[in-house]
């Protein structure tokens, strides 16, 4: 069974940062890419990050370039969201996603708030 495991969210003050980790049980880590997605109350869920399998090939959305970074360590099946500079707009709840060719597996989500 395909678990993936959030952890890192909380409540922040604007300009504060947070490091979100999701580990990953039950599939062969190394070959999927990886992905962080984000969810606010009214919107849709959107891609905020994702780094290919061997971690050559990272995306980002344009509304986090320059302040989030992602990033995964293969031998702890992890993957990793490095947030800096939040800002009130980045609240919601965070979600990681795990892929051969398409989101297949989810996560159950961390919630992250930021004040201002």
């Amino acid at each position: 069974q395909v678990q993936l495991v959030e952890s890192g969210g909380g409540e922040v003050q604007a300009g504060d940062s947070l490091r979100l980790s999701c580990v990953a049980s039950g599939l062969t880590f190394r070959i999927h890419g990886m992905g962080w997605f984000r969810q606010a109350p009214g919107n849709e869920r959107e891609l905020v990050a994702r780094i290919t399998s061997g971690g050559g090939i990272r995306n980002y959305a344009d509304f986090v370039k320059g302040r989030f970074t992602i990033s995964r360590d293969n031998d702890q099946n992890t993957v990793y969201l490095q947030m800096n500079s939040l800002k009130p707009e980045d609240t919601a709840v965070y979600y990681c996603a795990a892929g051969l060719s398409g989101w297949k597996y989810w996560g159950q989500g961390t919630q992250v708030s930021v004040s201002t």
